[in-house]
């Protein structure tokens, strides 16, 4: 698919009036990480490793706010975005945070033009799920350092409908054991997915993988 036409996909979902993050979550902080489509449910960024000096890479990093919560761990952090209007909301947001810029582009165009490599590549419900896996992993796992982390969630494949025929983009649900098997032989290791249950009050299960360089 052009990059041209998934830019006007993700345009279209970055203006449909989606609620922005609160300010504040449960616990009474300003930023937080949420691999999950569940409020204040889930892992944080320890799954990442050690963040301090890190470079960072999110592929689909929307409005910033995951992101912008690994600045405050230390982290030396890119988002990349194919929506302009969601790159603008996260820079209104977050521009003023040290250490964080925001690119537009859309991933397979960006990994493959950048020199840049990452101590950590992440995407939490972006990229990864909307790009094909044999073209994206070995330009991530080029672009990522020696002992590298790369870890992405999305919602648990059997928990989502499949796309119609008319669908603006392409979705990658794959199974626990196929996301194994792709990020193995893509040249990753120690791989680990897991599929996390709900909260209690329902609602869909969250699939979840990293692995490392």
């Amino acid at each position: 698919m052009e990059s041209a036409t998934i830019e006007q996909a993700w345009e279209r979902y970055a203006t449909s009036g989606r609620t922005p993050r609160r300010d504040v979550n449960a616990a009474g902080q300003a930023t937080w990480f949420n691999w999950t489509s569940h409020q204040d449910y889930g892992p944080d960024e320890t799954i990442l490793g050690p963040l301090t000096d890190r470079s960072v890479l999110e592929l689909g990093s929307g409005t910033g706010c995951n992101l912008a919560h690994l600045t405050t761990r230390g982290a030396h952090c890119t988002g990349m975005d194919v929506s302009p209007t969601q790159n603008a909301k996260a820079r209104e947001r977050w521009g003023h945070m040290p250490g964080l810029a925001f690119i537009t582009g859309e991933a397979l165009e960006f990994l493959t033009a950048t020199d840049e490599t990452f101590d950590v590549v992440y995407s939490v419900f972006g990229a990864h799920w909307f790009t094909n896996p044999d073209m994206l992993l070995p330009l991530v796992r080029k672009r990522l350092s020696a002992g590298g982390v790369y870890a992405f969630s999305n919602t648990a494949a059997e928990d989502v409908p499949p796309l119609g025929p008319k669908a603006a983009v392409t979705r990658f649900d794959f199974t626990r054991a196929t996301w194994e098997f792709t990020l193995r032989s893509h040249g990753l290791h120690n791989v680990h997915v897991e599929v996390l249950p709900p909260p209690a009050d329902g609602g869909q299960r969250t699939g979840l993988a990293v692995g490392r360089t």
